[in-house]
């Protein structure tokens, strides 16, 4: 079970932070859950949401505003932590786009992150948790997330599509192989085979698909965005998605950056989106 750490009154349900032992880490991991009311006994949707770069399980319930729109929807809202904590690896700490606060949402293969930066794994442990000890509808679960988030989010329904049902992303880190923040991730985690970076980049699984996401997957980008170029890259996906025959709604907007301002604006649409898709 895990631990309860603090809860909140919040839009007449319960804002949530947990720890507890995962088996995948190794370690203590933490997450943040928001509980719409409901009747007692209804099991609910719930949504899974990836932060980005140097975020934690805080970030997406105190930034974007999510928690008004998914009690008015009834929905569960589950953020797990960026990365493991406190690994003792040497170096975690040295830079803001690699090692603690940026895991990759992948399961590392190289010494010596592969003893604990198992993120991938993690997430598929996390939705068992939660599945077992919240009411939540296990048929019904659903993946989104931002910038590296919104990559591990793609990644995480590609790869698992009876898992998460429905997948939408803010500015997601789309083509991880080709941008600079992708190559030193993969790198450091993964070794140089490119074969293996594959696996975890969303462009490459979806150009091995045939339209995996039938009722479309939803993905918010800012013009205003300074990474939008160099390491976001969402025409390489949108090529792959085309190829594929997979519906995408690619939604961009002049004037948006690449921050919590941007996401909190479309918050509401995307849980729209995927309670459509849910049910």
């Amino acid at each position: 079970m895990p631990e309860l750490i603090s809860e909140h009154a919040c839009f007449g349900g319960l804002q949530r932070f947990y720890r507890h032992h995962s088996s995948a880490i190794g370690l203590p991991m933490r997450f943040s859950v928001f509980l719409p009311s409901a009747a007692a006994g209804e099991r609910l949707p719930a949504m899974f949401y990836l932060a980005g770069l140097t975020c934690n399980e805080e970030t997406f319930m105190t930034k974007a505003g999510a928690q008004r729109h998914a009690a008015r929807e009834g929905m569960i809202l589950v953020a797990p932590d960026t990365s493991p904590r406190d690994t003792g690896v040497a170096g975690e700490l040295d830079a803001w786009d690699f090692g603690a606060g940026a895991g990759f949402y992948l399961d590392a293969t190289t010494a010596p992150w592969s003893e604990h930066y198992r993120m991938y794994s993690y997430l598929l442990e996390l939705r068992e948790l939660v599945i077992a000890t919240l009411p939540v509808d296990g048929e019904r679960t659903g993946i989104f997330g931002h910038s590296m988030g919104g990559h591990g989010a793609l990644v995480l329904a590609l790869r698992n599509p009876d898992l998460f049902r429905s997948v939408s992303a803010f500015a997601p880190i789309a083509a991880p192989s080709l941008c600079p923040w992708g190559e030193k991730a993969f790198t450091g985690y993964l070794g140089a085979d490119h074969a293996a970076w594959q696996r975890y980049d969303a462009s490459e699984l979806m150009r091995t698909m045939q339209a995996p996401f039938p009722d479309g997957i939803l993905i918010d980008q800012g013009l205003a965005d300074k990474f939008l170029t160099t390491q976001l890259r969402p025409d390489m996906f949108e090529t792959a998605c085309a190829q594929a025959g997979q519906r995408l709604e690619i939604r961009r907007h002049a004037g948006y950056d690449h921050g919590y301002y941007f996401i909190s604006t479309f918050m509401e649409a995307h849980l729209r989106f995927h309670r459509e898709n849910l049910g």
